[in-house]
Order: structure tokens, then sequence, then C-alpha cells
């Protein structure tokens, strides 16, 4: 086996190529020490902190019914389902996001539930080879990022719930990955509300400010690297494939937010891109091409899926074969 830390970018849909990656890494015998990601990112990377191997992730990723993420929100007092374009026209304006996310947050929690993983006291993790300069806050298995939209922050959960008056060990994962999860505009934002004040920030999809963290387990005390870190992208390099990235026809209803759904894509995809370009990013980093496949793509049949996992799994063979395990 062979020691190393796991980033993982955040992009919806586009995270099925994510998952084919991993469960390549992971056949190949990686053991990630640390795993990092935004929005799905979040999504897998707790899932491997939680320890899924290879067959374990495929499975529960298969079983994941998509078209059930994009959840309508119920209009009115009586349960009646939520109708098309007028549910998510009024979501958007009552609750800032189209749909809920609650069906995503509760499957996450299901299955962390069966890893036995409900809060971050059961990631927990200590070494004593970590870098100097780390805080008890930060000696977890899983960071995920989330952006505060109040504060103006980006947020590396559970490393700054302490910002907010919270004890990291205390905070649920699932609401951790669910704060990351929440795309702008696509799912209603989420409120983390300080432990002393009781005043609530706005809490939105990392991918704002962080999409593709790769460099949040680099060392700060000058030591070596003890292992190597990985990251898997599926976002592509701008302006390539911006038109497909993002789709929410209940945006056209509202001209002026669909000039920021434009703005938020952008930085999405190019917040991270300046530092892609710097020396010994991309080399160590698996990019998944998955051409014409939107970040909202949740209609996807089978064949579609079994290819956007093949194409991470492809991907991260190729990324094996450049870069093999270290010995042990």
């Amino acid at each position: 086996m062979s020691d190393a830390d796991l980033v993982l970018e955040g992009g919806g849909v586009r995270g099925l190529g994510t998952a084919g990656a991993v469960i390549r890494l992971l056949e190949e015998g990686y053991t990630f020490q640390r795993v990092a990601g935004t929005s799905v990112g979040a999504v897998a990377a707790a899932f491997v902190a939680a320890g899924m191997g290879a067959e374990e992730l495929r499975e529960v990723m298969e079983d994941l019914e998509l078209s059930l993420i994009p959840d309508r929100e119920r209009l009115g007092p009586r349960p009646m389902p939520g109708v098309p374009m007028l549910s998510e026209g009024v979501s958007l304006l009552r609750r800032h996001g189209a749909y809920q996310g609650a069906w995503i947050h509760d499957w996450i929690r299901t299955v962390l539930a069966r890893k036995k993983v409900t809060t971050f006291a059961d990631l927990r993790r200590e070494d004593s080879g970590d870098s100097a300069g780390l805080t008890d806050d930060q000696k977890y298995k899983l960071v995920v990022m989330a952006t505060d939209v109040t504060r103006g922050r980006l947020l590396r959960l559970p490393w700054d719930y302490h910002l907010y008056g919270l004890k990291a060990e205390e905070q649920s994962v699932a609401d951790a990955v669910r704060m990351s999860l929440s795309i702008p505009f696509y799912f209603q934002p989420r409120a983390l509300t300080h432990g002393g004040t009781g005043q609530d920030s706005v809490i939105v999809d990392g991918g704002v400010l962080s999409n593709f963290p790769v460099e949040v387990f680099d060392r700060t005390d000058g030591e070596k690297s003890r292992w190597r870190t990985i990251g898997v992208r599926i976002l592509p390099d701008l302006p390539a494939g911006m038109a497909q990235l993002f789709s929410l026809p209940a945006l056209k209803l509202f001209p002026l937010l669909h000039l920021l759904q434009q703005v938020v894509t952008t930085a999405v995809v190019g917040n991270d891109q300046s530092h892609l370009d710097r020396p010994g990013v991309r080399e160590r980093t698996i990019a998944v091409d998955l051409p014409a496949l939107g970040v909202t793509d949740f209609g996807l049949d089978l064949a579609q899926r079994q290819e956007a996992v093949q194409r991470g799994w492809h991907a991260a063979d190729a990324y094996v074969k450049r870069c093999p395990t270290d010995p042990d």
C-alpha cells in the first residue's frame, strides 16, 4: 500500500468521473490519510475518509438515484408535489435556491451512518509526524470547503468551526458536506449559527472561492512531505465547456439572476485556474475528460452514468501508470 492525501474538485454530476478515478486509486492500493473536497468532491471525500473501499464506493454510486437530487419544494400547505418551473421560480425568490437539497443531505447522512460516521469526532486523526503548525482543529481525516457569503470568507470545515464558537468534534459531517453542496441558485443555501452570539451566516458552495484546493495539505513547517497529494479535477479550463457546465431553465425567468449565475460559474471554474498553472500542480492532478456533461445533468441514463465513471477510471489508470505507487 502507498499513503497519499487526496483532493477532489467540485462539479455536480461530473462527480461520477471523480468516483471512477477514486475507485481506480483505491484498487491500486492507495491509503488516503487525509481527504479534502468541494461540493460533489466533498461527498466522495467524506465517503473515502469514512473508510470506503473501491467496491463499496462503486456500489454506493451505482445505487445513487440521480433523478431524486433536484427535489422541488412543495407548494402550499397541503402535501402536493412541486410544479416544474413554477416551484423552482418560487423557491428562487423565497429561499434563494431552486431546489431544497434535502434528499441528497439525507442520503449522505444515511450512507455515512452505515460506516459509523456521524460527527467529525468519528474522523479524528492523531499523527506525530504532521506539520508542526497544525492546530487541534486541523487534526481530522476530512476537510470540506464552503463559502460564507455573510462574512465574505472561505470555510474549511471542520478547521474553521471555532470561528463560530462551535466545537469541531461535535459537528455533523453530513451537514458540512451539504453546506459545501449549495450550488448558488440551484440548491438552497444553508445557515451556520454562531454558538455564542446566535448570529446566522449564509453558506453556499465552496467552489465560489476554492473549487480545487489541491494545496490544502501542503506542509507549512519547511519539512519534506511524507507522501504525495493527488488531486482529481473534473471541470475544464476556461473558456472550454462553459456552456454546458450549468443549466437551470428557471433562471431565464429572472434575467438578473441569470447574469449572476454566469458570474458564479466563471468564478467556480476560473478561480483556481491560475493556481493550476503554477509549477508542479498539474503534475499531481488527474484531469477527467467529460465532454458535453453538465454539472446539473441529473437525467443521465445508465449507459451515460457508466461512461462517466469509466472515464474517471481510465484517467486515474493513466496516472497510476505514469506515477506508480511508492514502494513499501
